[in-house]
């Protein structure tokens, strides 16, 4: 299959620059759209639940924005992909952390210990409204952290504007990193595996 995939356009509901590197290394081209949803709106028991909650939430936004036959071509699929994540800690589940201090209390609760991610993908087929989505989901296990690895993380910032101040794959945590139970797509916020089955069961629904 080409990379440009002349069969169907692809649009990635998400403003994440992870996600964006996922979709481009998996050989596909996209546009862009971003959805303003109220996340905290929506409220599941079960983090599965939520971060699938949250996908759809994010397709129904944007759907509304595009105006009836606007960029769909009727020769063509046009797949819309949003997607969710949380990360859960001993059956919680954890968001951004509203602060420097609750950042640092997250990290330090990983240190020789375990946490998760939960990412969901809806994949919606614009011309018929076909939607498929599922759940994927990564347990990660740590060594240590020192104190000083926490500070730094912390002062340079990155960790505050992620769910539950976890990077994995920040040079500082790396080495931290006892073993993944999953893939690092997964954690990133875009698993590679689970987009391309419901690219591939959407796209069969045509």
């Amino acid at each position: 299959m080409e990379s440009n995939h002349p069969h169907f356009k692809i649009i990635l509901g998400s403003s994440s620059i992870a996600r964006r590197t996922i979709l481009t290394e998996m050989g596909y081209q996209f546009t862009l759209m971003s959805a303003d949803i109220d996340e905290k709106s929506i409220r599941k028991e079960k983090p599965e639940d939520l971060v699938l909650a949250l996908a759809e939430a994010k397709a129904e936004a944007i759907m509304e924005r595009i105006p009836d036959g606007d960029n769909i071509e009727e020769d063509k699929s046009t797949l819309l992909i949003t997607c969710d994540q949380v990360v859960v800690y001993e059956d919680a589940v954890r968001e951004k952390p509203s602060n420097p201090e609750e950042a640092r209390e997250y990290i330090r609760g990983y240190s020789n210990g375990h946490t998760a991610t939960v990412s969901s993908v809806a994949v919606t087929n614009l011309k018929t409204g076909f939607r498929q989505a599922g759940v994927d989901r990564v347990e990660i296990y740590f060594n240590e952290i020192p104190e000083e690895t926490i500070e730094k993380l912390i002062e340079e910032g990155t960790v505050l504007k992620v769910a539950g101040a976890l990077l994995i794959e920040h040079p500082l945590i790396l080495p931290c990193v006892k073993e993944v139970a999953g893939t690092t797509d997964s954690v990133m916020g875009l698993p590679k595996d689970l987009t391309e089955k419901l690219i591939k069961e959407v796209l069969a629904s045509t």
